[in-house]
C-alpha cells in the first residue's frame, strides 16, 4: 500500500505518530516527507491489516491534519524490514 497525504502533514509530528501507530500492527514499511509538502507512507502486510493500520492513522489524532489521501495498492516487493522514518 502506498499513500500520499496532503494537508498540514509536515512539521506536526506526522511521521513519528505513523511510526508509533505501526508498532501495533503486523506491517512493515516507511514514512517520509516529500519536497512538495506531502507525506508518503509505504507499507506491506496483509490487506486487512493494512486497512486497519490506515484507519488507525486517521484515529491517532492525525485525521484533522489530512486534507486528502491518495491510496495506491501494489503487490508487495518484500524488501522492507521494520517500520522506519526516512528523509
Amino acid at each position: 500500500m502506498r499513500i500520499l497525504y496532503t494537508g498540514q502533514v509536515q512539521g506536526v509530528g506526522f511521521r513519528y505518530t505513523v511510526r508509533s501507530v505501526a508498532r501495533g500492527f503486523e506491517v512493515v514499511g516507511m514514512v517520509r516527507n516529500l519536497l512538495d509538502g506531502r507525506v508518503e507512507l509505504v507499507a506491506e502486510g496483509e490487506r486487512e491489516e493494512l486497512e486497519a493500520f490506515r484507519q488507525a492513522v486517521h484515529e491517532s489524532g492525525l485525521g484533522p491534519h489530512i486534507r486528502h489521501e491518495e491510496v495506491h495498492w501494489h503487490p508487495a516487493e518484500g524488501g522492507l524490514r521494520g517500520f522506519e522514518i526516512t528523509s
